[in-house]
């Protein structure tokens, strides 16, 4: 298994992480599609979207699989009065990752990254290692640590 810049940051921090392998299916990149791969519950399997505020710039939400982001929440938790997921085309250029493969771990830059409080009710979680087709499973603390990430509700669900 190729050792991904998400995993070489937290043995550098002496954090206990699993990575976890999965076919890729690159017609779907989706959360869905992850939690199927590896056997956990969507709203087990957290998602990485890259978000532009319009007073701080880039930073970073993590949401549950079976979440929606709320942009107003970010946007007061984070400082600013809007905030609009950036383009497709500019993910890889700001953080050196794909989409399908986004990790809030070993971003090119150090942004401000915001995680939704819904991961606190799991022993671990998982989110991407870095490369479509690694997940990383680790305890919700030891990702805001790693990250040096808040915790705010950020994800709507249906019904919401």
């Amino acid at each position: 298994m190729k050792k991904t810049n998400a995993a070489r940051l937290l043995e550098g921090l002496k954090i206990p992480h699993t990575l976890q392998e999965y076919p890729v299916d690159e017609s779907d990149l989706s959360a869905e599609h992850v939690a199927r791969a590896v056997g956990l519950p969507l709203n087990q399997v957290f998602k990485t979207l890259v978000a532009r505020g319009d007073r701080t710039g880039v930073i970073v939400a993590v949401l549950p699989g079976d979440g929606e982001l709320d942009p107003k929440a970010l946007a007061s938790v984070s400082g600013n009065k809007k905030v609009d997921l950036v383009p497709l085309k500019e993910v890889q250029p700001l953080t050196g990752y794909l989409r399908g493969g986004c990790s809030p771990l070993g971003m090119k830059k150090k942004y401000p990254v915001f995680l939704d409080e819904s991961a606190r009710a799991f022993p671990f979680i998982s989110v991407s290692a870095g490369l479509r087709g690694i997940q990383v499973y680790l305890a919700p603390e030891d990702l805001r640590r790693a990250c040096e990430g808040t915790w705010a509700p950020l994800a709507r669900r249906a019904g919401d």
